[in-house]
């Protein structure tokens, strides 16, 4: 065990050797993803930009950079996850949302392209050599770890609103029951008597040491040699052991041999742990000794630069420019814009333009009176597919300059102590120290600047009177604010917001479980349907990967949820009972969100009114944004949208909420990680066209497969306790079970598997019948409700696109066989 002291500080943090050389085979897995990412940035730049008429070979170089990203995007989470360094950390903490945000970006290309939201990957993953579990997302650790200790700090706070609130018990202490009051005295009463027993064994012992010592000088035998004897055969015995011990420790300690498997998870947990308490040591600051030692050459050489532009620009234009505003970046601005030789070359350039605008309204007026303009020399014409511009290669790129620069070619053996590198944090803080500083000059040279003016040209700033011709002019009209972008609340904090909402059960406790408890397999069978044409429902690890890229990876980032495409809405549709509730849970689990629930008998008698949804709205919208990410949770959505006249004052009141809800998304900005996810199990009881506008996703979750059946089934009978054995035939469980859901399988189990049964099961073993009588009393999904699904699906904007594409698709084909049919016609006239 060593000790690294932190920078500067007198406090140490333990580093063992275990946090260490991880650390080394973390940076060969990160230097070997920044070559891949290289060679893919380069393809991208190669084949990316290249327009393409040919969709499925643009479909499969899209899904390959999928599945790759998907890969890099594993291999920088594990970097990120176990690195020490902070700045290396933080180095690949920017490669990595560029990664994620490349990835959402390529879906969104995939989804425009096939029209569809799941994708046949079969044949890319055997030419990539690749399993099926290579595409499923990985969900990375920092979203949760950086703010831990915030989240569970809200997650008490919560807990004692609702508590005081009366809204949730606390756990109550159970009396004692009459057996376990009799095991307490039996146990008090053994240990009493084997006190007793004792004390009575050591005066029996005590009374023969004596009778045999006054024996034995009686005969004058001496006990000490034996005594002797004894010693050093033990010693011997007990040094060899603890040398075997040392030996084998050494040995693991310099990873020559494996530790057993209870040593290896302590040791594991152990590295894990200082892992984390390295890793929050504090960051250090450059700021102040670089105002003091580096300040005033800064300010000194903004100041000539200034003023050198100036100069050049009036040479140039004949008049010193206005100083750029703050709003524009300040004197930033100048050193955007190009130089002066360049500045009279864009005057020639305006001067042109404006010549040119004035001979398209020429023609236009000899258009309007009756002349025919001259005909066009060139058509607009179909290049084909392009790839969209993109928010993230720029990260990707810089990302991977900074590496190259930085990080690829440093020695990091002789950087045991993981410490922080200075110069790295000056540059990066001279930036801001120069920034503050430049804030500084602006004053200055604007004062300046305005003097000069007014010495040598004669004009007056702002200060002065306005300009001959600007006395009538008007100012721009103010825009209208809506309501929820408005602050309704300025005079309340945002602590009794938050308490308001628990209190109203409008802010509920998040259950804590995680995407990859959403079991499922991936259905062969589904892809066979797929090639004949039939609409593509998508598999549960489909289903967990579009929650995950349309839910978890965006408002786990804020970089990714600013930059990729903003996803605001999320339905979720399918029967009862298929997880759509476990989901999400499970995105408020694995990104550390808050959950407001707006299910229709939660809401019944809170806020009613207009004014009332309408500060509901607010005060969620509020509080989600200052504790974000939040998700906003509208269970049976589809009674917002239900057919016909409302029935009661609380339908009516829901049904209003269907009209605010727009202006809610609307007022969404992509700073804004707040998500709307909505769940239904009878999504056809609403109005079409309202109900998929308000949805910007949707997803359908299909009944579970064979294969998801025979998992469910396993992993609920170990988890309730039971013992699987040969009378318990779960390939039998999983074939009746077909057109059960997984919330039926969980209820059987639970069900079947009491305490009392549990306590049974060494004499009387689990049999399959007792599953199947307790599943007869559930009703199954019918094929008809599921066909009802599908057809409810194909009526969505996504499954309309699907089915004209696939229109398209075969009107194509028909033209393309009809042409062959005529050319064969015609060749075998002419052998006639």
């Amino acid at each position: 065990m060593a000790f690294v002291p932190r920078i500067k500080e007198q406090v140490s943090v333990p580093v063992s050797m275990a946090t260490v050389f991880p650390s080394i085979t973390y940076i060969k897995l990160w230097a070997d993803t920044q070559r891949q990412l290289d060679t893919m940035l380069q393809r991208e730049r190669e084949e990316f930009l290249q327009p393409e008429e040919d969709h499925e070979k643009v479909m499969k170089m899209l899904a390959t950079a999928y599945v790759q990203y998907l890969e890099m995007l594993r291999k920088l989470e594990a970097a990120h996850a176990h690195l020490i360094h902070q700045q290396k950390r933080a180095a690949v903490r920017q490669v990595l949302d560029g990664v994620i945000g490349r990835l959402l970006e390529i879906k969104r290309e995939m989804v425009a392209l096939e029209k569809c939201e799941c994708h046949r990957m079969d044949g890319i993953l055997m030419d990539l050599k690749r399993v099926p579990e290579d595409i499923e997302i990985p969900i990375p650790e920092y979203f949760i770890k950086e703010n831990l200790r915030i989240l569970q700090e809200r997650e008490e706070y919560l807990h004692e609103i609702l508590l005081n609130a009366g809204l949730i018990k606390q756990e109550p202490v159970t009396a004692m029951t009459l057996e376990e009051g009799i095991k307490v005295i039996q146990v008090a009463e053994r240990a009493r008597q084997g006190r007793a027993r004792a004390a009575f064994m050591k005066g029996i012992y005590l009374e023969e040491k004596r009778q045999s010592r006054k024996e034995n000088q009686e005969t004058g035998k001496n006990p000490d040699d034996a005594a002797t004897c004894i010693q050093k055969v033990w010693r011997g015995y007990s040094q060899r052991k603890k040398t075997e011990k040392l030996r084998e420790e050494e040995m693991i300690f310099l990873g020559m041999s494996l530790p057993p498997d209870s040593e290896a998870m302590s040791c594991l947990q152990k590295a894990n742990v200082l892992e984390g308490e390295v890793q929050k040591r504090e960051d250090i600051s450059f700021r102040q000794e670089l105002r003091t030692t580096e300040g005033p050459h800064i300010k000194e050489t903004l100041q000539d630069q200034i003023t050198q532009c100036f100069l050049e620009c009036r040479h140039v234009t004949g008049r010193f420019p206005d100083y750029p505003p703050e709003k524009t970046g300040g004197s930033k601005a100048i050193f955007i814009e190009k130089h002066p030789e360049q500045v009279a070359e864009e005057l020639a350039a305006k001067k042109e333009a404006e010549k040119q605008d004035k001979e398209k309204n020429g023609k236009k007026q000899e258009k309007a009176k009756g002349k025919k303009p001259e005909k066009a020399g060139k058509q607009v014409v179909d290049l084909g597919w392009k790839m969209g511009p993109s928010n993230f290669l720029s990260i990707l790129e810089e990302g991977s300059a900074q590496y190259q620069v930085f990080w690829e070619k440093r020695d990091n053996r002789a950087d045991f102590l993981q410490d922080h590198d200075p110069e790295l944090i000056k540059g990066g803080e001279r930036e801001e120290v120069e920034e503050e500083i430049r804030v500084q000059v602006d004053e200055v040279m604007q004062e300046k600047l305005l003097n000069i003016k007014k010495a040598l040209d004669g004009e007056i700033g702002p200060q002065g009177k306005a300009k001959k011709g600007e006395k009538g002019s008007k100012s721009p009209g103010k825009k209208k604010i809506a309501e929820l972008e408005r602050d309704l609340t300025p005079d309340r904090t945002i602590d009794s917001l938050y308490q308001e909402l628990a209190e109203e059960g409008l802010l509920i406790k998040v259950k804590h479980v995680h995407l990859s408890d959403y079991i499922g397999y991936y259905d062969c069978l589904r892809s066979a349907l797929r090639e004949t044409g039939a609409q593509p429902v998508p598999s549960i690890p489909e289903v967990r990967q579009l929650v995950a890229l349309y839910g978890i990876l965006p408002l786990g980032s804020q970089t990714v949820h600013e930059n990729a495409p903003l996803v605001k809405s999320l339905l979720l549709a399918g029967p009862a009972g298929v997880g759509k509730k476990m989901l999400v849970h499970a995105i408020c689990t694995e990104t550390g969100a808050n959950l407001f629930n707006l299910t229709p008998s939660n809401l019944a008698g809170k806020y009613p009114g207009r004014e009332g949804l309408m500060m509901m709205l607010h005060m969620i919208l509020k509080v989600g944004r200052e504790f974000q990410p939040s998700v906003v949770w509208i269970r049976d959505t589809e009674k917002m949208y239900s057919k016909g006249p409302s029935k009661g004052e609380e339908e009516m009141n829901f049904k209003r909420l269907a009209k605010l809800l727009p202006q809610f998304l609307k007022a969404l900005k992509p700073k804004d990680r707040v998500l709307l996810v909505g769940t239904t199990s009878r999504p056809f009881d609403a109005n079409m066209g309202p109900f998929c506008k308000a949805y910007q996703k949707i997803i359908l979750i299909p009944k579970p497969d064979y294969l998801t059946r025979f998992a469910l089934w396993k992993h609920y009978i170990l988890q309730g306790g039971g013992a699987l054995t040969k009378l318990v035939n779960l390939n039998c469980l999983a074939q009746v079970s077909d057109g059960f859901t997984q919330a039926h399988v969980v209820d059987v189990v639970h069900t079947v598997l009491t305490e009392l049964r549990l306590l049974q099961m060494d004499r009387k073993p689990l049999r399959t019948a007792e599953f199947v009588t307790s599943l007869a009393r559930h009703n199954p999904v019918y094929k008809e409700e599921e066909e009802t699904f599908q057809a409810w699906y194909a009526k969505t904007p996504m499954g309309k696109a699907w089915s004209a594409a696939q229109a398209a698709k075969e009107e194509g084909k028909g033209k393309k066989d009809k042409g062959k049919g005529k050319g064969k016609g015609k060749k075998g006239k002419g052998k006639k």
